[in-house]
């Protein structure tokens, strides 16, 4: 079931980056089957949600949403893709209006081959419909956190081959993109499936080394989220010598005491670690942005637990930080653990955290304002993403085209930065 030649599409999207490259991907295929996108679907033949599972919120949102299109456009065949399927998928068919649940095996309606015939899905993308494109080099996971649905939804880690990547990486370019984040559901399990195995670390080389004579200072690589395990010395040794990737980490921190780490799953690092790596990185980098992942109110963080968690938020460099009530996923060992937090508590923690993470983003801010030129690439309405990973307001006029923009800070506001142009952009 997909949409004919004339047929008119709407494509909404939940959840991380991966989803938002896979999104694409299907929107350039049934564009080049000729159909047609629409930003209204009350216009819509066919109505395409890519679904998230990680969480129980995720999926009522979903509801939500399938239940709000079905009311717009019941003639509309809504087809839902993604892990909220494969998390249920007799859930997700019983939603009124829901015609077809796309499971990630299934994707009968995606023709397109690999041109290696390496084990991978056949999705790639030769534009986007962002300034900042992503690029899925990874998919899947072969860890097993205790909280966590996506290798259930997801399945067993594969990987992208390399020279794939690079070819992608090269078409976004030669189309204007400037920024190119690299994204996975665990960027740490990448190439150990392929043969020779390799890591994300010998990948990154390679693009650079490739692309660096004609891309360096006119187009850069972001990382996606890495997981503190991957923070070693050929990590240091890789980011001292490449020259596309931006000065900024984010980081699956998920908490900061060890031993709710360990019942997570994920007892493989600990804080100190971060610490060691994070003063190495700062000969490298002397300046660069750093966000993380972070839950709390996890069964068994006792108040002793969470001032764990707390003091290494405090001792952090973070410029941003996502803090997540930690929510129960039906399906997942966690969910059924003893000593559960009271949700109350959970938020409170919450709100806790995020004003220390706000106090560590403040001080970044007003050092950023001392460092010119930075870089922004363009997004909507005059703002944009510099190198650090801050969003900037750019005041006067940009020219058209100019996709990485020399900038000076001005001042500090509510998100970010207002920037004024310097010079010719690239």
């Amino acid at each position: 079931m997909r949409p004919d030649a004339g047929q008119y599409f709407y494509l909404t999207t939940q959840g991380c980056k991966v989803n938002q490259y896979e999104s694409q991907a299907i929107r350039e295929l049934w564009m080049h089957w000729g159909a047609r996108e629409t930003v209204d679907p009350c216009q819509a033949d066919f109505i395409l949600i890519n679904s998230c599972a990680v969480t129980e919120r995720a999926i009522l949102d979903l509801e939500k949403l399938v239940r709000s299109f079905a009311s717009l456009k019941p003639k509309a065949k809504i087809l839902v893709l993604g892990c909220a399927v494969e998390a249920d998928t007799n859930r997700i068919l019983s939603l009124p209006g829901v015609d077809l649940a796309i499971s990630q095996q299934d994707k009968r309606f995606l023709n397109q081959e690999s041109t290696s015939g390496h084990k991978f899905s056949s999705l790639h993308i030769a534009d986007y419909n962002r300034a900042r494109a992503v690029i899925k080099v990874q998919d899947g996971c072969s860890h097993g956190c205790t909280y966590c649905i996506i290798p259930a939804t997801r399945g067993p880690s594969v990987s992208r081959l390399p020279e794939e990547i690079l070819a992608e990486v090269r078409q976004l370019l030669q189309a204007g993109l400037r920024e190119l984040t690299l994204c996975g559901i665990n960027l740490r399990h990448y190439g150990r499936d392929l043969h020779p195995k390799i890591d994300l670390w010998d990948l990154v080389t390679h693009l650079d080394n490739e692309l660096r004579s004609q891309w360096t200072g006119r187009a850069r690589i972001r990382l996606s989220s890495l997981e503190p395990g991957d923070l070693h010395p050929k990590t240091l040794e890789t980011l001292a010598n490449c020259s596309l990737v931006c000065p900024h980490l984010h980081l699956s921190l998920q908490s900061g005491s060890p031993q709710i780490l360990k019942r997570m799953g994920r007892g493989h690092y600990g804080p100190e670690q971060v610490f060691d790596f994070l003063d190495s990185l700062s000969h490298i980098w002397p300046m660069f942005g750093l966000g993380a992942d972070i839950i709390t109110g996890f069964p068994g963080e006792t108040e002793n637990l969470f001032q764990e968690t707390l003091e290494v938020v405090t001792r952090l460099p973070l410029s941003y930080a996502h803090i997540f009530p930690y929510s129960e996923r039906p399906g997942t060992p966690a969910a059924t653990f003893p000593d559960t937090i009271p949700n109350h508590l959970r938020r409170e923690r919450a709100k806790t955290l995020r004003h220390r993470v706000q106090i560590s983003r403040n001080k970044f801010l007003q050092t950023l304002l001392k460092v010119s030129p930075m870089h922004v690439v363009l997004e909507a309405k005059g703002a944009g993403m510099n190198e650090f990973y801050i969003e900037c307001q750019v005041q006067g006029q940009a020219l058209p085209g100019r996709n990485l923009l020399p900038v000076t800070p001005l001042e500090i506001t509510k998100n970010g930065l207002c920037v004024g142009v310097l010079g010719e952009g690239s």
